[in-house]
């Protein structure tokens, strides 16, 4: 693992994970289905992405789009399916009717991940209030990241809130790391570097021609001699 940011990948099957491992990727996020902005895997999948790489993998835990959990049950046993198969590390994130953590779901299934570390992924970005959530949150087990692109919109229209947030760090419910991803591009890295934050997300970035193309060994590689500077 660099000894610099965090460059979090996010990876579709195994030729995604190999070429996000030799650009210098030090984390995987496993998705299906981008379209409905990723989705749980195949157990099968994550089996064998975690037989190629050896880097850390972080799994999406959400069979629905949007930010309602939906099938609790199915989220439960799909949870305990990779566990079976060696999972470590999740992605998560639910809310309820009125924008605030769906609380309920989310020890249920914390429950099932027993001590597992995860990320809450970018539906902090719809939350009725940011701030509230955070400090919801802030004392569930394992949650060691946020995944954040500062709004719903990308990070041009959530720098602020990004560059705000980080100066928040160590405050109660900003202890977690601030994960920059959604819309990000190599422009918005110097800023968010210099405000302290020290880690990032990529997808269509990760690609040579968005979403359309496998990704790119020589892509992530330029990123990470980005942030290592």
């Amino acid at each position: 693992m660099s000894t610099g940011a965090v460059l979090e990948v996010i990876a579709l099957g195994v030729e995604d994970a190999v070429a996000a491992q030799a650009g210098g990727a030090d984390r995987l996020e496993l998705v299906t289905d981008i379209a409905a902005d990723g989705l749980t895997p195949a157990v099968e999948t994550f089996a064998g992405i975690r037989a190629a790489v050896g880097i850390p993998l972080r799994v999406m835990l959400r069979l629905r789009d949007g930010f309602a959990a939906g099938d609790v049950e199915a989220l439960v046993r799909v949870a305990g399916e990779l566990r079976g198969a060696g999972a470590e590390e999740f992605v998560l994130g639910f809310l309820g009717a009125d924008g605030g953590p769906d609380l309920g779901v989310l020890e249920r299934l914390l429950g099932e991940l027993g001590g597992c570390r995860w990320t809450f992924h970018r539906a902090i970005d719809h939350a009725a209030d940011r701030d509230a959530l955070r400090k919801q949150l802030a004392e569930l087990p394992g949650l060691d990241a946020y995944l954040t692109a500062g709004s719903a919109d990308g990070v041009d229209d959530g720098l602020d809130t990004l560059l705000t947030e980080a100066a928040r760090s160590g405050d109660p419910g900003y202890t977690q790391q601030l994960l920059v991803g959604g819309g990000l591009r190599l422009d918005h890295v110097p800023r968010l570097r210099a405000a302290g934050i020290d880690a990032f997300h990529i997808g269509g970035a990760a690609r040579a021609d968005g979403w359309n193309t496998p990704v790119s060994a020589e892509a992530v590689r330029e990123w990470r001699t980005v942030l290592d500077r």
